[in-house]
């Protein structure tokens, strides 16, 4: 009864229009009240859940992120994609993948991602030829590269939610080969469509040009290698990275590019802590919803219930795969990721699942949830910045979503693609 008041309460919240946020506030008082647990204990739950270091990362990944998406960081990254893949037919939605692994990996915002490369390669591809429902589904679908590929903000909350127990620094590593492996998945999905199609290949970039657009663009690319390289060599913590990635896009949007207005900085500023404040009151009260959830051992209730239905870790992580690929639909990312992780990782521990590895299976479903309606938070900014109704970019995402269940199941059931890189640079 005490877990029906405790994730009932939160569903019903939910449907009758609340925001996630406060129905788990509210579902964590109501639980508190019920068990008969005194409800300071539960403000001092919600102040201990963002009292935490590593979660400057955020803030300071975000706004890095901000600074480069409006700094004219996305036009310099399509420009140098068309260097290297522009040429091929179909080199238009190549490129747009390919800029949306080089911001992903500077931004960490599959939103951003989509906003920033959307508005400038959609314009575009429809120019060449590309039907406007293509171009928007490869731009929603790319971004989902920014879930995995380092610094991945959903990370630095994974980690948080698996109670700080799985490092920043391993999460990173292990979204590299998944990211890369999403992009060259999406990458033949689009030549292969291309070809079917006969979309138009477009013009050899002449060398001296070539050379002008790449060196522009090293600049914003050099963010990815100061961040990792950073981190792995120790000089910093992903959290110190973070501050370091923020000054390094300042300086090369407004001393290097200078493409942005000074008078305009206050107000990006502004919009990312607008941003920021919603997030940290998400991760307050999911501090305390998991607290009265542990108190009530719903956790431990959750794995028996599984393992009964079966013990073979293959069936389990195809139910859990089933479980996250609904709930991603109906759910934003970082809530899911907040309230799911306790619940899940006592059931892959118990059948030998690293907590990293499980890190990049969620990240994958819950990034498939991004672009998925009803509540596709990235397919809604797609649709937007294309203009289209949102049921003619679902349609058009259909062998997407095919791809992107491919890429899933690899990743759940090939851990080597996690593992092998943080096992390789930091052990």
């Amino acid at each position: 009864m005490e877990s029906f008041v405790l994730l009932g309460s939160f569903f019903v919240l939910i449907l009758i229009g609340m925001p996630v946020a406060y129905a788990m506030g509210a579902a964590a008082l109501l639980g508190a009240w019920w068990i008969d647990i005194p409800l300071d204990a539960v403000m001092i739950q919600i102040a201990a859940g963002v009292n935490k270091f590593s979660l400057l990362a955020i803030p300071f990944f975000v706004l890095a992120g901000a600074i480069m998406a409006e700094g004219g960081m996305s036009r310099r990254l399509v420009a140098f994609a068309a260097v290297l893949v522009g040429f091929i037919r179909g080199g238009l939605s190549l490129v747009n993948i390919l800029a949306s692994t080089f911001f992903g990996a500077i931004s960490g915002s599959s939103m951003a991602d989509t906003a920033s490369i959307g508005s400038v390669l959609i314009p575009e591809m429809e120019k060449k030829g590309y039907p406007r429902d293509f171009a928007a589904a490869v731009t929603v679908s790319g971004s989902v590269q920014a879930i995995l590929i380092p610094p991945s903000h959903n990370a630095v909350i994974y980690s948080l939610a698996a109670g700080g127990s799985v490092s920043i620094a391993a999460l990173f590593l292990a979204g590299v080969l998944p990211g890369l492996l999403l992009g060259l998945t999406l990458a033949v999905l689009c030549l292969f469509i291309a070809r079917k199609r006969n979309f138009p290949a477009g013009q050899r970039i002449p060398l001296r040009e070539a050379l002008k657009i790449s060196l522009d663009a090293l600049w914003g690319l050099m963010t990815m290698f100061i961040i990792l390289g950073g981190i792995l060599s120790g000089v910093f913590t992903a959290t110190e990275s973070a501050s370091i990635a923020v000054l390094w896009a300042f300086f090369v949007t407004m001393f290097i590019y200078r493409d942005y207005k000074w008078r305009d900085l206050p107000k990006l500023v502004h919009r990312t802590v607008k941003t920021l404040t919603i997030v940290m009151i998400l991760i307050g009260f999911a501090a305390a919803f998991g607290y009265v959830m542990t108190l009530m051992m719903i956790p431990q209730k959750i794995t028996m219930a599984i393992t009964q239905l079966s013990s073979n870790p293959v069936v389990v992580l195809l139910l859990i795969n089933v479980l996250l690929l609904i709930l991603g639909t109906l759910m934003d990312m970082a809530p899911l990721i907040l309230i799911m992780t306790p619940i899940l990782m006592p059931v892959v521990k118990s059948i030998g699942v690293d907590p990293v590895h499980f890190g990049m299976i969620m990240m994958v479903n819950l990034g498939m949830g991004l672009i998925t309606p009803p509540v596709g938070g990235v397919l809604f900014v797609g649709s937007a910045v294309a203009k289209l109704p949102i049921e003619r970019v679902v349609k058009a995402l259909t062998p997407f979503f095919v791809a992107l269940l491919l890429v899933l199941g690899m990743v759940t059931y090939v851990p080597w693609l996690s593992l092998w890189l943080p096992r390789l640079v930091l052990q």
